[in-house]
């Protein structure tokens, strides 16, 4: 087998009819997240994440300023799904991730986008926001193999999810890209209305790396088709606690990880006009970031270019 093949071609029908099974099963007393509302879903009831049974979509189309081994040439194919477990005050989606902006999707529907995206060429399929939604993905992948996906998987989340439900995804998800956004829950809860955030998000990245490895695996041409990016913003104001979210990185996961170190926050929704987080990062402050990065010893990921020099 082509060894940039998606992993979920490796399972049987009866293996994934299996897994979509558990997962459907699973929003009658939703726990897919580490708030374990516990609402059913099924019958219309709404949890912390305001989302129903089936899967609602803002966007979709070929995305070229993902990390370069992601977008690659001819993009990633990006589908932006909708609502959110998280209330950040920064959210520059906020339409999208707090306001439900998008549409609902049936499983059929679903899976003709991930193929339309193969069409128009793209390298994979990156679900961005996917925690609420495993069970609607996992049953829109089974009919979107069937019709001829072929694409490798990516799961784009914020970092807060469960084990339990990130274990439904193994052998099957081939690159996992999540946040790791707070080293301080008092912090994670005030800015962003998380919940242990923290130790959430700790839990979850070595699952994930438990499945993919803690590398990125590219081809001959540079594209990824396995393993774990792990994504930082910088926030202003040491809001995003960058040491001590790198030094945990390093000492529980390695240096030979794959960090993406952003710049590119500035103040949207809520943080508009906000004493701490009303202003754009300052160089110093990224500067700092970066120095942290490379002190801890990572040679391997990316650093992004300030927009403006403040």
């Amino acid at each position: 087998m082509n060894p940039v093949a998606a992993s979920y071609l490796r399972l049987s029908d009866d293996e994934l009819a299996d897994r979509v099974g558990e997962a459907l099963g699973r929003l009658a007393n939703c726990d897919l997240c580490p708030r374990l509302c516990g609402v059913d879903r099924t019958a219309g009831e709404l949890g912390y994440c305001q989302s129903g049974r089936l899967a609602r979509v803002a966007s979709w189309h070929a995305h070229m300023w993902e990390e370069p081994p992601i977008s690659g040439w001819q993009g990633s194919g990006t589908v932006f799904l909708s609502n959110c477990t998280a209330r950040c005050m920064f959210c520059q989606n906020y339409p999208i991730s707090q306001m439900g902006v998008g549409a609902e999707k049936s499983a059929e529907q679903l899976a003709n986008l991930m193929l339309r995206l193969q069409r128009q060429g793209c390298h994979n399929i990156n679900l961005v926001t996917p925690t609420h939604w495993v069970p609607q993905i996992l049953e829109a992948l089974a009919i979107a193999r069937q019709k001829g996906l072929v694409l490798p998987l990516l799961y784009n989340t914020s970092g807060y999810d469960r084990p339990q439900t990130l274990r439904l995804l193994e052998g099957i998800v081939d690159i996992y890209l999540p946040d790791s956004k707070y080293a301080d829950n008092d912090a994670a809860q005030r800015l962003s209305g998380y919940v242990k955030y923290v130790e959430s998000n700790r839990a979850a990245l070595l699952e994930m790396v438990r499945q993919v490895g803690p590398a990125l695996i590219m081809d001959k041409d540079g594209l990824a088709y396995r393993g774990i990016v792990i994504r930082h913003l910088v926030l202003p104001n040491g809001l995003s606690q960058t040491p001590d979210v790198l030094r945990w990185l390093k000492e529980n996961l390695g240096q030979g990880l794959y960090v993406s170190l952003m710049a590119q926050y500035f103040p949207a929704h809520r943080a508009v006009g906000d004493t701490a987080l009303g202003r754009r990062l300052r160089r110093d402050e990224y500067d700092e970031a970066v120095a942290a990065l490379h002190a801890l010893g990572f040679e391997n990921g990316w650093q992004q270019e300030l927009s403006v020099d403040y």
